[in-house]
């Protein structure tokens, strides 16, 4: 396992990259980056068990933490999607660097999600497949309504700041870059395959966001895990095992 900061314009990106299970040297390998989500960190059970599941199916994993979350620089309060996306951008061209790799594969939580699908539609000659995990692609749609991550916000007079959650202040911001991003077009742009994985009873994105994004896609496969929340805490087992079939099925070739 290897610990280290990648430098995106002077905020330094907190990664940890680790080789796949039966790993030999000089190998070449398959990496899939792997991303929090809002509030998140490469901590959770969750990210770990995305990073387990990667690994067992025979690819490297890179566990990356974005803009103002976990040990990466930049502050919570001034995060944006635009940071997150120049933030990840970074981190495709450092894996594309990386000697052992072959293939590209991105797999994000929630708002890690949402960000993977936008990156997906812009690199989607770099990207070999994606993996959105309860992908909170709803979030600029919201911001443009007014309603932020569960709070109603004015969605034109936008106040300088505001707490979502009641503890969580983010700067207005946020919001004004949120209304900017239109998902469905990067979706579009994509033509590869994609996991979507849900559980149907997520509590913080909608399960019908999960339903939705796989039918637009071109090539996606949705992963209904019954009677789970947001971060899988009943059946994460169900969700590695999916994401270990999929990339699997994905590097057969090889």
């Amino acid at each position: 396992m290897k610990e280290y900061f990648i430098k995106d314009d002077g905020i330094d990106i907190h990664a940890k990259l680790e080789m796949p299970d039966n790993a030999k040297d000089g190998g070449k390998y398959p990496l899939v980056i792997v991303v929090h989500g809002y509030t998140g960190h490469m901590e959770e059970p969750h990210i770990i068990g995305a990073a387990e599941a990667a690994r067992a199916a025979g690819c490297a994993s890179l566990c990356v933490e974005m803009y103002g979350h976990g040990k990466s620089g930049g502050l919570f309060r001034n995060h944006t999607l635009y940071k997150w996306v120049s933030n990840m951008l970074t981190v495709v061209e450092h894996a594309r660097s990386l000697d052992f790799v072959t293939d590209l594969y991105l797999c994000g939580h929630s708002q890690g999600g949402l960000l993977v699908m936008l990156i997906a539609g812009m690199c989607p000659d770099r990207i070999k497949a994606i993996l959105p995990l309860s992908p909170a692609w709803m979030i600029p749609e919201a911001a443009r309504a007014g309603e932020m991550l569960g709070e109603k916000v004015d969605p034109v007079n936008i106040p300088d700041e505001f707490i979502q959650d009641g503890e969580h202040l983010l700067s207005g911001n946020y919001i004004r870059v949120a209304q900017t991003i239109h998902v469905e077009d990067e979706i579009a742009r994509y033509d590869g395959p994609v996991l979507i994985v849900h559980g149907d009873e997520d509590e913080s994105v909608p399960y019908e966001y999960g339903v939705k994004a796989a039918k637009m896609y071109k090539n996606a496969k949705l992963v209904t895990i019954a009677g789970d929340d947001h971060c899988y805490d009943h059946h994460l087992d169900l969700v590695t095992g999916a994401i270990t079939d999929f990339l699997k099925e994905m590097t057969s070739d090889e």
